[in-house]
């Protein structure tokens, strides 16, 4: 299962979290199957989230839409401090066990 992995600072986590909860029903429509979201324990002022899709594609998609209609309007992304970091992952198969 393919996972869009983010990380970015925030400004605090109350603003934060109902910017990503607004968020829920355009996340849900876009394929996202389960979300995590975690904080550092030593740096309240950064958040990391892990969204898994069935897709690369639709994994792609989504962090377009983040990019362009999200994260580029200070309305739609209040709370966010700077500029997040991304990454699209994928699982690495387990290597066969020899016989």
């Amino acid at each position: 299962m393919p996972n869009l992995h983010i990380e970015h600072a925030i400004t605090d986590l109350v603003t934060w979290q109902a910017a990503f909860d607004r968020f829920a029903e355009r996340r849900a429509a876009a394929g996202v199957t389960g979300d995590r979201v975690w904080q550092p324990v030593d740096d309240r002022h950064y958040i990391v989230i892990d969204l898994d899709f069935d897709t690369t594609d639709q994994a792609t998609s989504f962090l377009h839409f983040l990019r362009t209609q999200v994260w580029a309007s200070p309305q739609n992304a209040p709370g966010l401090a700077g500029a997040p970091r991304t990454t699209i992952l994928e699982p690495v198969p387990a290597a066969p066990t020899p016989s």
